[in-house]
């Protein structure tokens, strides 16, 4: 059995459905929970938690390394970005990291012309 959200083969048993799709667990977890980059309320409590804790969180490395590459080059797409992380991370995986990174007031997306920037916040 495939999954029909990323095509992965599903040992039986382990599907889920969802709206009438067969899905892998992954592909269930992103359509119940999809990740969201604007959001105040978990902007608030990471910067709220930041606080508390009297310094920066910890970032994981993969997200020190985004950030890292962010700041060197002060604005890079997500293609380019994922081509500098040599293949350690798909693009959904990229958007979970972002998130995180916005909601910490870590980087931020901007648009400039028809090209949309991962920046230093």
């Amino acid at each position: 059995m495939k999954c029909d959200g990323c095509g992965t083969d599903i040992h039986p048993g382990d599907e889920k459905e969802h709206c009438g799709r067969t899905l892998c667990e992954d592909c269930y977890m992103d359509s119940l929970s999809p990740t969201r980059v604007c959001d105040p309320w978990a902007v608030y409590s990471a910067t709220n938690f930041e606080k508390q804790i009297g310094g920066s969180a910890t970032l994981t490395p993969i997200q020190s390394e985004i950030l890292a590459i962010v700041r060197e080059t002060q604005g890079i797409e997500r293609s380019e970005l994922l081509q500098k992380l040599e293949g350690r991370l798909d693009l959904k995986q990229l958007e979970r990291e972002f998130a995180v990174l916005r909601h910490l007031e870590k980087v931020r997306g901007e648009k400039a012309g028809n090209r949309i920037l991962i920046k230093p916040w």
